[in-house]
């Protein structure tokens, strides 16, 4: 399995052999088309199953039949080679990752044209993102060995190409660019010395993905590291020759599902798709051995033994997972005292208690089990990913929450940690300090729920954090954590629109907009900033463009002291309603009610669910919350507003 790991993508279950009439059936399909599209989606499928599946897609686009739950995503491709290929693959391997995928190409080795020209292909189509998908021979690149010079002149005329590209496509458009680094050819003129001797393929090429890796800083365009996905696999595997002599392709078509999955996982991510929380089961798969058989001294781990020494490297994963904020859970069938024995007194364990966020060790189901994981952690389903080496298990988590990442393991544990590694479940476009913590966040926040479900009196509960809420308005410090909080939060959610940073920026700098970053912090610890509030002012009206909330922080009346900061605020500025909108999607079905619950009126209602609603900020009622308000960062405020609001 080590070998074909990454090329059959072997984390994912393995084809049915119906497939094929799997496909006809979905195609002849009038209802629930788009989950069963999303299920034939969720296996290992080669290049000529992605382009059955993709057809089917095209095939339901053309009738008009709705790919409900899959989510709308527009995707321009420019590239100096051929695309054909690339598009059904992409189309398909989308739909695993919940959207449904609508691409522009443009047209064959003209990427700087088609972005500088407004009425191109790509530029007319206003993508939601573009990939650049440019290799090695779509840049100006001129080897100069030994001249260093020449070689840095090289370097920035090769950047100055990826810019002009960047730069147009952001003229016209608003879509984010996703950026390909350069996989070096495996050739090499002067061997060893290729890496040492400026001016050499190999050396500028390092040079140019550093340039490009670097320039991405910071903007919301996006890196994706095709040049280590290739090394990944070997360099001589990715190049294929006679495919580029022949058509133009730049990389060997058995790597294209492999290839489309890397690509779809930066998408998914840009709309907030990545899993939050890893749920570990125990017995064979953090140790070896049954714990309950076999007694802290019989299971296998730890340093001298091979299977002990892989399993080890499986916690080593999830403990650096945890380091960049991804929450640990365990899910296991055992005796919960028996089952913490290794995490309090085995010498060789790396993973402890502290590091767990939810310890789940029972009789119960998995399925069950996870259920309760993620409404302790007060996540959604489809923030899991589950690893069990019990294929029996598997299955059953796959069957009862379809929702769920479950990673297919191998035989050998010494595979398991790579399995999920390649899996990447957990990527992302961006890491802030507060990506770092979000685990302990979630961690003292399934505390909180304990405590709440041994206190009858709620009031009492809430008085008992001792809550602080900050308001500050939008700034540069908080920008990219106020981005990616748009991007990713679905459940509390008012319209979940979505905004690159560099629309944040704008929305922050523009006076017609007033906008609220909130933080929270208790008894417990600080749990970072759990809110964004964009207001647009129409005439003497504010209309709330974007409200979202962690739901870590649900049950707590944030909501209502939220409302009381914007009619604050409102009052000062002279505003006389507050205008709310939601807009349904297959997930923040929990917040359809959420101005009718704090007193806005009806204005209008849609078949599609979608509301409209009215507050008479005059007239709006004041209502107690059990926290004190702390403002900072807003023009005038003076200490008796101060005072006021506590």
């Amino acid at each position: 399995m080590s070998e074909n790991l990454y090329r059959d993508l072997a984390w994912l279950p393995r084809m049915p052999p119906d497939f094929d009439a799997r496909c006809r059936s979905a195609a002849e399909a009038g209802e629930a088309l788009g989950q069963r599209v999303h299920s034939l989606a969720s296996y290992a499928l080669d290049e000529n199953a992605l382009a059955r599946l993709a057809k089917v897609i095209g095939g339901a686009g053309a009738r008009g039949a709705s790919l409900a739950p899959l989510v709308p995503f527009r995707l321009g491709i420019v590239s100096n080679a051929t695309t054909h290929f690339l598009v059904p693959a992409l189309i398909a391997t989308a739909a695993r990752h919940g959207m449904a995928l609508d691409c522009a190409e443009a047209d064959f080795d003209q990427p700087v044209q088609q972005a500088l020209a407004a009425d191109s292909a790509i530029n007319s189509f206003q993508p939601a993102a573009t990939l650049v998908a440019l290799d090695y021979r779509g840049l100006p690149l001129r080897p100069s060995p030994g001249d260093s010079d020449a070689a840095s002149a090289t370097v920035a005329a090769c950047l100055r190409h990826l810019d002009t590209i960047r730069e147009g496509i952001h003229r016209h458009s608003d879509a984010i660019c996703v950026m390909q680094t350069i996989p070096r050819p495996p050739e090499a003129i002067f061997g060893d010395l290729d890496f040492a001797l400026a001016g050499t393929m190999r050396s500028l090429i390092e040079a140019i993905n550093r340039g490009l890796a670097e320039r991405l800083v910071g903007s919301s365009d996006i890196l994706f590291d095709v040049a280590g996905l290739a090394e990944t696999v070997g360099l001589a595997q990715w190049h294929d020759p006679k495919l580029w002599n022949l058509a133009k392709v730049p990389f060997s078509n058995t790597f294209l599902p492999l290839y489309a999955e890397h690509a779809c996982r930066l998408l998914a991510a840009m709309r907030g798709r990545s899993r939050r929380c890893l749920v570990l089961d125990l017995d064979n798969t953090l140790w070896g051995g049954v714990i309950g058989d076999d007694g802290l001294d019989g299971i296998v781990i730890g340093q001298g033994d091979a299977t002990g020494e892989a399993h080890l490297e499986l916690q080593r994963t999830a403990l650096a997972l945890r380091d960049r904020g991804i929450v640990l859970a365990i899910s296991s069938k055992n005796n919960e005292e028996t089952a913490r024995l290794p995490f309090r007194q085995h010498p060789e364990m790396l993973l402890r208690e502290e590091h767990i966020a939810v310890f789940q060790a029972n009789w119960d189901d998995k399925a069950s089990n996870i259920r309760a994981i993620a409404k302790e952690l007060s996540l959604g389903i489809d923030s899991l990913a589950f690893t069990d080496d019990n294929p029996v298990e598997r299955d059953l988590v796959r069957r009862f929450l379809p929702e769920v990442a479950v990673p297919e393991l191998p035989d050998d544990p010494a595979l398991f940690s790579r399995t999920l590694s390649a899996a990447g479940y957990f990527a992302t476009t961006a890491f802030s300090a507060e990506d770092r913590h979000r685990a302990e966040f979630y961690q003292t926040n399934a505390r909180r729920v304990a405590l709440q479900s041994q206190c009858n009196d709620i009031d009492a509960y809430l008085t008992s954090l001792a809550m602080v809420i900050h308001f500050r308005p939008f700034d540069d410090t908080g920008r990219a954590r106020i981005t990616q909080l748009i991007n990713k939060s679905n459940q509390f959610n008012l319209t979940t629109r979505r905004y690159t940073e560099a629309e944040v920026r704008a929305i922050q700098a523009d006076p017609g907009c007033f906008t609220l970053q909130v933080r929270l912090a208790d008894a417990f610890g600080d749990n970072g900033m759990i809110g964004v509030i964009i207001c647009r002012a129409i005439e003497a009206d504010w209309e709330i463009d974007t409200w979202l909330m962690s739901c870590r922080v649900l049950g707590r009346k944030v909501e209502l002291a939220v409302l009381q900061e914007i009619l604050h605020h409102a009052r000062r500025r002279g505003i006389h309603r507050i205008i709310g909108r939601y807009r349904p999607t297959e997930r923040n079905a929990m917040v359809a009610d959420h101005y009718l619950k704090l007193g806005f009126t009806a204005l209008e209602q849609s078949r599609d669910g979608s509301s409209s609603w009215r507050l008479d900020v005059a007239a709006a009622p004041a209502h107690a919350t059990p926290m004190e308000v702390e403002r900072s960062g807003f023009a005038s405020l003076d200490t008796d507003e101060v005072a006021d609001a506590r």
